[in-house]
């Protein structure tokens, strides 16, 4: 026998509520429900309504040929079954990684303080993988593989409006990547001004710390296995000049990391991904950064050139500082933030997975 659990429950006073495999599969669900009182309706209308008898219902669902296509099935993909929220998801790393993890089957919570980048997102994937079902009354209209909201990872309060929204749109969520980060520059004199100090803290340590801090109570309450995967850097452990704050700051995410995963143990694993320089498609290298760069390491260029090719310049000399000699994309991010958010590293909690090109003084030490 199938799963003899309930597909659809009717509580007096709310409504209905409808279950699936994923969010398609409940709408689906829902929709055979709303068709068949329809056709109990028009039947009692006409006359009376008469039920088929069990044994031929039971013939019907139980067909064999239907069986039989139901063993012919692909197995399901990796991540089929996980709500996975991934914060930064506007644009670079992040949202390569949102598409990454699509395509195993994962529903994505597609999150970002820009709400437009955020729902340019979500609105790629669910061209692609096809649209859901809306939440009534809480502008989540985009509920299939994804939707996209706004959230401020300084703010509490905005942290814990982002889960809830999440948990209205999908029941709950199993899993977080936190990919939002901010690079602030020194000013013409090499000084960080202290509000700038403390903003960089603020986004790329204490913001995954309120994440993770906010999705405890909801993970706890769940009861069930996940992951929370955060960005560091490979500058955590190199010490250079002209980044103190954003150094440093990466080395105390290093930490958050494992400091988390014995707090959210033995129900969720955290662990970190650790990028060298990500310049291509990466938000926080905008063209005048790219060209203080080039400045910096006396990188030859014209003011009238293409942003295109003087991000791939800079690319390229940070990838010739490697021992693979590779530019370093977001694709190359997403891959590790797959492995870490499926049950392929199942008893890796604590630890920090450099994908940096070979950069051998970040060697462990």
């Amino acid at each position: 026998m199938r799963d003899a659990n309930p597909t659809v429950i009717l509580i007096p006073g709310l409504g209905m509520v409808a279950w699936g495999k994923d969010k398609s599969e409940s709408r689906v669900t829902a929709e055979f429900y709303n068709c068949a009182v329809e056709v109990m309706r028009g039947s009692e209308a006409i006359d009376e309504y008469i039920a088929l008898p069990q044994q031929e219902a039971f013939d019907i669902e139980y067909w064999l040929l239907e069986e039989a296509k139901l063993q012919r099935m692909p197995a399901e993909k990796e991540l089929a079954r996980q709500v996975i929220a991934v914060i930064g998801a506007g644009s670079g790393i992040g949202k390569e990684v949102a598409h990454r993890i699509v395509k195993e089957g994962a529903h994505v919570v597609c999150v970002d303080l820009n709400k437009v980048a955020a729902a340019a997102t979500a609105k790629e994937i669910t061209d692609k993988y096809g649209m859901g079902i809306g939440v009534a009354g809480t502008g989540l209209s985009n509920c299939g593989p994804a939707i996209g909201l706004a959230a401020n990872i300084t703010d509490r309060a905005s942290v814990r409006a982002m889960l809830n929204d999440a948990i209205l749109a999908y029941g709950g969520f199993d899993s977080i990547a936190i990919t939002a980060g901010i690079f602030v520059a020194p000013d013409t004199t090499g000084h960080i001004p202290d509000e700038k100090w403390a903003l960089t803290f603020a986004i790329n340590v204490t913001g995954s710390y309120l994440v993770a801090d906010e999705a405890a109570r909801t993970w706890q309450e769940q009861g069930l296995p996940g992951n929370l995967v955060l960005t560091t850097s490979a500058n955590a452990v190199v010490a250079k000049k002209g980044s103190v704050a954003y150094d440093t700051s990466k080395a105390a995410a290093n930490h958050l990391t494992r400091e988390l995963a014995i707090e959210l143990a033995p129900l969720i694993r955290v662990n970190a991904v650790a990028p060298a320089t990500v310049v291509q498609g990466s938000a926080m290298f905008p063209r005048e950064r790219v060209i203080a760069s080039l400045s910096k390491y006396k990188i030859p260029y014209t003011e009238d050139e293409p942003t295109e090719s003087l991000t791939q310049k800079l690319a390229q000399f940070y990838a010739d500082r490697t021992l693979t000699r590779s530019p370093i994309t977001p694709a190359d991010q997403a891959e590790a933030f797959y492995l870490l958010l499926t049950r392929c590293l199942s008893k890796t909690t604590g630890q920090v997975i450099t994908v940096d090109g070979g950069l051998h003084e970040a060697f462990l030490r």
